[in-house]
């Protein structure tokens, strides 16, 4: 079977929540790369399947808080989320925020590598970066090394998500993030299955029960996962959908 005719074989989205039975397991899902196609847009075929999940869904995404509430509010489900690779984590459900992190050494790291006369490669708006809490994002136009020593030098490491590099405390992480969430939600954060496709989404891997890559994952992605999709970006996250479905039948 090509790949041209394995994605025909894909239900629409809307067809597949026709499929979910009720126990699959609580989800972990990355946004970019993964719900989205390559040009970053939202692909449309996930919406209804993340709407009706029929367990915990849970957002974990390395952009700033304000996108993926968003996302669980048009979902229409609960917001539960974790923003900028574990240092924003959200439980709607418990009317809690918990932020983990050190956005002054960000900041500090940010200032020095503009001192050395290199920039964020972000227009002056800087939507990227204007809500975040914890961490700060830096093209990946712009040169890594000397960001890399940098952050190395005021204790942060950097994270490359495929979209942007992300100057983070090196103890704040999406699987911890997931842990920390499971616990205010009062799950086991092993019974989660996750789906990602970036360096970022390591550590939601190890906690995971089930960890699914989407086909355009990068290499760290590929080999913490325990299953790679055929079809890549959203195509590779209904994929994973059907592998989930098919573990449970």
């Amino acid at each position: 079977m090509t790949r041209e005719d394995h994605e025909m074989c894909l239900p629409a989205g809307e067809e597949l929540t026709e499929l979910l039975p009720d126990s699959l397991p609580p989800l972990a899902v990355d946004i970019d790369g993964t719900l989205t196609g390559p040009d970053r847009g939202l692909d449309p075929r996930v919406m209804p399947v993340c709407r009706s999940w029929p367990s915990t869904l849970v957002v974990a995404t390395g952009k700033s808080m304000p996108y993926p509430v968003a996302l669980c509010e048009f979902l229409g489900r609960e917001t539960l989320v974790i923003a900028e690779n574990g240092g924003v984590v959200i439980s709607g459900p418990t009317e809690s925020i918990q932020f983990e992190g050190s956005p002054e050494k960000a900041q500090a790291v940010v200032e020095a590598y503009r001192a050395e006369g290199y920039t964020t490669g972000w227009p002056e708006t800087d939507l990227i970066n204007r809500w975040r809490e914890t961490e700060l994002a830096v093209s990946r136009e712009s040169p890594l090394p000397p960001l890399e020593r940098i952050a190395d030098e005021h204790g942060l490491t950097v994270v490359d998500t495929g979209y942007a590099y992300h100057v983070k405390s090196p103890d704040v992480s999406k699987g911890q993030g997931l842990r920390t969430l499971a616990g205010e939600l009062e799950l086991d954060p092993e019974a989660f299955a996750a789906v990602g496709d970036s360096q970022n989404d390591v550590s939601t891997f190890e906690v995971a029960k089930r960890a699914i890559a989407v086909g355009n994952a990068d290499d760290a992605a590929r080999a913490a996962a325990d299953r790679v999709t055929a079809e890549t970006y959203g195509a590779g996250f209904l994929d994973a959908v059907h592998l989930l479905r098919e573990s449970v039948d």
